[in-house]
């Protein structure tokens, strides 16, 4: 189901949060969803010499992008959807998936005398092994909140007597600006600017969720912003080498909306017809082109290399971080300065990795809400404005282990 053209052309700016057609989505998923079960339940009961009534597994759809998470969390979408559709959280929020050992890494950089530590806000209260950014700079570090790494650039050249690092974390989306930041200082020759490389590539993290056998994810709705730049060509191994059908979606109700009924349409599609192939869809079309932005990746490209990534809860994946290339190596801190890091200790009890696989919910932890708040983030997930445990405790609080473990 695609949206009206008459409701686009009445009313652009506001169609993506229409009732009324939210209303006809959502009717549309709870059809689709229970012939889909119906479906389902006959081909087990078929393959069974039972009679009895088979269950059928909920259909598990993985939101990998955190700004999917927050969304649907804020327009209650869980609350809408049919029982047997099952949202969960992927690893699509850079901070949450960021190793302890490089939060630990900027953390070093930042004690390092004469130095600016430069990074989006996100990272402020991010645990490390031992303590977090935000707390050395209540130590005295110098630790800045910038919205741009152009701004960090800015500090440098007008802070000349100080090294000036900007923490570059972040997906496909932020890479080309940080690459064409980069860029500038050489060309400016600023000596006193440089970054601590810490982005990820999101594909290959796809694949190992698809091939997790714990993970058991049937769809997934993939990236808006990192699709904005890669385009639909990299996901194709999902639907290729896993079968598993996946939508590109935007933000609004009505987007994430019809994604989920793009899904269930290729599922009923698959089930009806064995021999039909899963796909990728395209459901964010006044965003996302499908060959994405190829000039962003070229510069991103010049600039950084391909190396292996430590992903928080995925573990080490190769290909999936970024390095600067030898014409740009003098910029990258860590190389430079060769801090000298603690021993990484992880955060007894968290269980971020397990809800950024979609193995577990944030309730489902047992730090959530008490001791793990915004406040007290014991793990990454309940930091950051697009974690997954920081939606759940805005828009699903439970607040005691009472609560959550009645049976304690």
């Amino acid at each position: 189901m695609s949206v009206p053209s008459s409701h686009l052309s009445a009313a652009r700016s506001t169609v993506w949060r229409d009732s009324e057609l939210a209303s006809v989505l959502i009717e549309g998923i709870k059809q689709r969803a229970q012939l889909l079960a119906e479906l389902r339940r006959a081909a087990v009961m078929d393959s069974s010499s039972s009679s009895a009534c088979a269950a059928t597994p909920a259909i598990k759809i993985m939101e990998v992008c955190g700004t999917h998470t927050m969304a649907i969390a804020k327009w209650g979408l869980r609350a809408v959807l049919p029982d047997n559709i099952t949202l969960v959280s992927g690893p699509g929020c850079p901070v949450c998936v960021t190793a302890n050992v490089d939060i630990d890494a900027a953390i070093a950089l930042a004690q390092m005398p004469d130095v600016i530590v430069a990074t989006f806000g996100d990272m402020m209260k991010v645990p490390g092994s031992t303590e977090s950014l935000s707390q050395v700079k209540s130590s005295g570090a110098d630790v800045r909140i910038v919205y741009s790494p152009l701004d960090a650039l800015a500090l440098a050249e007008n802070n000349p007597d100080k090294q000036v690092i900007f923490i570059a974390v972040g997906f496909e989306t932020t890479t080309p600006l940080i690459a064409a930041t980069v860029k500038r200082a050489a060309a400016n020759d600023v000596q006193n600017f440089s970054i601590c490389p810490i982005h990820k590539t999101v594909p290959a993290a796809l694949r190992a969720l698809a091939d997790d056998p714990a993970v058991q994810v049937e769809a997934f709705i993939l990236p808006g912003h990192v699709s904005t730049i890669i385009g639909l060509e990299p996901y194709q191994f999902l639907a290729r080498d896993f079968g598993v059908p996946s939508v590109i979606a935007g933000f609004e109700p009505i987007d994430i909306l019809q994604g989920i009924l793009m899904l269930l349409d290729q599922m009923l599609h698959r089930q009806q017809d064995p021999a039909a192939a899963a796909t990728i869809q395209l459901a964010y079309k006044r965003g996302v082109r499908q060959t994405g932005n190829a000039a962003a990746r070229d510069i991103a490209a010049e600039v950084f290399a391909p190396s292996d990534a430590n992903w928080r809860g995925l573990g080490v994946i190769g290909g999936t971080g970024l390095v600067l290339r030898q014409a740009f190596e003098r910029f990258d801190a860590l190389k430079r300065f060769n801090p000298q890091l603690p021993a990484t200790v992880e955060p007894a009890g968290c269980q971020c990795g397990d809800i950024l696989r979609g193995i577990i919910s944030p309730h489902d932890c047992r730090l959530f809400g008490a001791p793990c708040t915004p406040e007290n983030p014991i793990g990454p997930c309940m930091v950051s404005s697009e974690g997954s445990c920081a939606a759940w405790y805005r828009y699903y609080p439970v607040t005691t282990a009472a609560e959550k473990f009645p049976e304690n």
